[in-house]
């Protein structure tokens, strides 16, 4: 395939879908960029706001862009040039994403216990103070994160793949060669680089302003929603958005039987999750799975099921073939992990 054509599309669905999807799930890792930043106690050492707030915040943020870049475009290269040989199941993805949500919720802990310690905020040219009101006696000066350190956190977000991530890398298999699975993951990384830019730039200014506790707390929710979402995807958490449809008048999604013996459903993948979210076939019969799709630009574009990555297109449908199952559940989750379905495997009469 064209190298220039892959990186074209690789930088439309960066641009077009995965900002947010993509930010949701790495952007926790920029917390690392400030979480050092905020200053410590220490009697007798007082400095002034300028002093103690942070350096220029784009450095760091284009080591972080960099480290990013390079990496997706070294993964892409690997995928292309090995194929699927090299690529991470959904359930090693999963724990990765719970490894790196808690590296994240531990950055967002220490930055928020750091802002705690050090009393209020610098701000302008006035000193710090404590909540007492004197001047705050702090650390001189504070230190910028290195951008090696940067440039290392943004290598980092490739252990946190998002749903368009995770098709692109499909795609880069498919290119089968070195230089345009690299241009494909090339394309998506430098399409969302814009969000991540901002991003980045933003966490570093509150860093400096009273507002740096809600910058940990911003990180602290991405950290716990990226740890949510590998345990759901891994299929380590209970799936209680699934529970209303559990009756059998609920669960409209009901097999099919053709008379080649095979079963067949049609799920709808949307933005807001599987539809229906609970189907019904019969144990011991084959069963065909046509995943639907119209304008669909999310997460639920991409699917493990069986332990393998599905993807689907923006508008259009892909059938899944699956042998016969005992009883039992057969559980599917979008690339992610943010929703989740079910097919029922029940006994025939």
């Amino acid at each position: 395939m064209n190298p220039a054509a892959l990186f074209a599309g690789g930088l439309a669905a960066g641009l077009a879908a995965g900002t947010a999807s993509c930010a949701a799930v790495q952007g926790g890792l920029l917390i690392g960029l400030v979480s050092r930043n905020v200053s410590r106690n220490v009697p007798g050492e007082y400095v002034s706001g300028n002093a103690a707030g942070p350096s220029s915040p784009l450095p760091p943020v284009a080591a972080f862009l960099t480290g990013r870049l390079a990496a997706h475009t070294a993964l892409g290269a690997l995928l292309g040039l090995a194929g699927a040989a090299v690529r991470v199941g959904p359930g090693i993805r999963a724990a990765l994403l719970v490894a790196a949500g808690t590296v994240v919720v531990v950055l967002a802990v220490r930055m928020l216990r750091r802002r705690h310690e050090a009393g209020c905020a610098p701000t302008g040219q006035a000193p710090a103070c404590t909540p007492g009101g004197g001047p705050s006696p702090v650390r001189a000066p504070t230190r910028s994160p290195t951008l090696v350190r940067a440039a290392g956190l943004g290598m980092a977000t490739i252990f946190m793949p998002c749903g368009v991530t995770v098709g692109m890398e499909v795609v880069a298999v498919s290119a089968g060669s070195a230089s345009g699975g690299a241009a494909a993951l090339a394309g998506l990384a430098l399409g969302t680089t814009p969000a991540f830019a901002a991003l980045g730039l933003l966490l570093r200014t509150l860093a400096s302003t009273r507002l740096a506790a809600l910058a940990g707390i911003a990180a602290l929710a991405a950290g716990l929603f990226t740890v949510g979402s590998g345990l759901r995807l891994g299929g380590w958490l209970p799936d209680f958005s699934q529970a209303r449809f559990g009756s059998p008048a609920a669960a409209a999604g009901r097999a099919l039987t053709g008379a080649d013996g095979v079963q067949r459903l049609t799920v709808w993948a949307t933005s807001e999750g599987f539809r229906p979210g609970i189907a019904v076939a019969a144990a011991g019969r084959p069963v065909e799975i046509a995943f639907r799709t119209k304008d669909n630009r999310g997460c639920t574009r991409t699917l493990a099921i069986e332990d393998r990555d599905v993807v689907l297109p923006v508008t259009g449908e892909r059938v899944v073939r699956l042998a016969a199952r005992p009883e039992g559940r057969l559980r599917y989750a979008c690339g992610m992990g943010m929703y989740v379905g079910v097919v029922r495997f029940e006994r025939v009469p």
